[in-house]
């Protein structure tokens, strides 16, 4: 396998294509352009197309190949190429963001904030294919779009995050290209180690360049386990999640989204379930068994979506036998999914259909009002007959209730917030208003009971907080007209009465929530 290699020629090769030039630097703007423009546009078909230009692969392969013959001055001018192109292209694309009319962080960018375990194996992939690629100088090109698929888009993320001064984001983007580099280049090396590449090929070496090579293999190697470390532990916490939801609601239901985030002190988890009846305690039986399960504390942001209440068991098992027959309803399901995405904004591919039960659910994430995604759902429902159409709203706390001049828009709002707990799988809410600076608490704990009363007309059981205190720093930073708002809570929902239910609806006047 060695003796079939001209090593020499593969060599000048790889060194002719690794250092700077003025080709590499205008076509590592033109692919971080296209990058961020797609990424900010959110279509993957764009972020892709900028692969196909980007000329990342060629230092890459340079470092690697030097590290593997223990070359100094060409792991040097690789080097160079490599931190000059990516300075460039994060500056570049930060002008971009900066100049952009659209700036709304998209499912794209968030996707390259952190690293896991499939990027990096994409990474690892690519390394491989693209140092066997240039040993046997066939299909550079292709492999040279997987490997800058791995390091482009966090790149144009980090000038992203840098542009919207958000550095979570850039930090966070920064550690996967960081990764991802280093996996990359050492992948590269262990296949031109493979394939005889050695110290032998460069003859100007010297024992103080062979030992600085070694520590710089030690140097990228500690980041890396770190790194690996990480994500190992990451991949771990998502099963034991997801494993824990499913023993809390049972066989007789299904995990429709699940969103560990593992950024802060607090691991926050948002899930959303399909069931067929309201787990009361399960957020907080959840969050005491896995913060002692993973030894960290979690909050959980619960989402319950009851199906087909009178006989959610037995649709839930057919659609479930449904799923293993490939075949079925399979133009059903895709006609479905493609007209709940176009209606709520959600990719096709992140769309819950049952075609045997007849549901179809949609997280919603992004920050559309909840008056437009509750008329959503009631135009899709009225334009599919038989169906149960579900869209959740994003999961986190309940926007405010802002006080208009209109009692019609104040009514809708409040149908919207009673639609929204319903998906929620409770009729309970606390409302509680800020005191603004020279109002009094009687005229705050006024606007917290117009809000109630506008809830209560909508069936949600009210539980009025006294007014908070006056907060100078929050009205400065957010506006008066904001902190004006009425908070809303969702509290668990309130036990069922045993009293008979006409007794109890005109005792109270307050019915479980309407379905929307």
């Amino acid at each position: 396998m060695v003796d079939s290699v001209e090593h020499a020629a593969v060599l000048k090769r790889v060194h002719d294509e690794a250092p700077w030039s003025g080709r590499y630097a205008f076509m590592i703007t033109m692919s971080a352009a296209i990058a961020i423009l797609g990424m900010l546009l959110s279509s993957p078909a764009i972020v892709i197309g900028a692969m196909l230009i980007s000329p990342l692969m060629a230092p890459i392969v340079g470092l690697g190949f030097a590290l593997a013959t223990f070359d100094w001055p060409e792991v040097r001018k690789s080097l160079l190429a490599l931190v000059g192109g990516t300075a460039l292209a994060i500056l570049f694309t930060a002008l971009i963001v900066l100049l952009s009319p659209l700036q709304d962080m998209t499912s794209e960018i968030l996707s390259r904030t952190r690293p896991n375990l499939f990027d990096l194996l994409v990474a690892v992939f690519s390394a491989l294919a693209g140092g066997y690629a240039t040993i046997k100088g066939r299909g550079e090109t292709i492999v040279g779009v997987a490997l800058a698929t791995s390091l482009m888009p966090p790149l144009a993320a980090v000038g992203y995050g840098l542009a919207a001064a958000n550095m979570a984001v850039a930090g966070g983007a920064f550690a996967l290209f960081l990764t991802n580099f280093i996996a990359i280049t050492l992948c590269v090396a262990l296949m031109a180690r493979l394939y005889g590449f050695g110290s032998a090929l460069s003859p100007r070496q010297t024992q103080g360049q062979a030992v600085a090579l070694v520590l710089l293999f030690v140097v990228l190697a500690v980041p890396l386990a770190i790194s690996l470390k990480q994500i190992a532990w990451e991949a771990w916490a998502s099963r034991a999640i997801r494993n824990s939801i499913t023993a809390e609601f049972g066989g007789n239901s299904r995990i429709v989204a699940l969103e560990p985030v593992f950024t802060g002190s607090k691991l926050v988890v948002r899930a959303t379930v399909l069931t067929d009846r309201v787990h009361g305690k399960a957020t907080e039986d959840l969050e005491r068994r896995l913060s002692k399960s993973l030894k960290r504390p979690v909050q959980m942001q619960l989402s319950q979506v009851l199906a087909n209440q009178g006989s959610g068991r037995a649709e839930l098992e057919r659609a479930r036998a449904a799923d293993t027959d490939v075949g079925v309803d399979r133009l059903v399901r895709a006609d479905m999914a493609a007209r709940l995405s176009l209606v709520s904004g959600v990719p096709v591919d992140e769309v819950l259909v049952d075609s045997v039960a007849r549901v179809a659910t949609a997280q919603v994430q992004d920050g559309r009002s909840l008056v437009e995604l509750m008329q959503a759902e009631a135009r899709l429902a009225t334009d599919s007959p038989g169906w149960t159409i579900s869209l959740l709203p994003p999961p986190g706390a309940l926007p405010p209730f802002a006080l208009s001049d209109s009692i019609l828009e104040d009514e809708l709002q409040a149908q919207a917030i009673a639609w929204a707990l319903g998906r929620r799988g409770t009729d309970s809410a606390r409302v509680s208003a800020r005191r603004l600076t020279g109002e009094s608490a009687a005229a705050a704990n006024a606007r917290t009971a117009l809000v109630a009363q506008l809830l209560e007309a909508q069936g949600v059981i009210v539980e009025q907080a006294p007014a908070l205190p006056v907060d100078r720093e929050l009205e400065r930073d957010r506006g008066r007209e904001a902190v004006r708002a009425v908070q809303i809570e969702a509290l668990p929902p309130a036990p069922k009465s045993e009293e008979p239910e006409e007794t109890s609806a005109v005792k109270s006047g307050k019915a479980r929530v309407g379905q929307a």
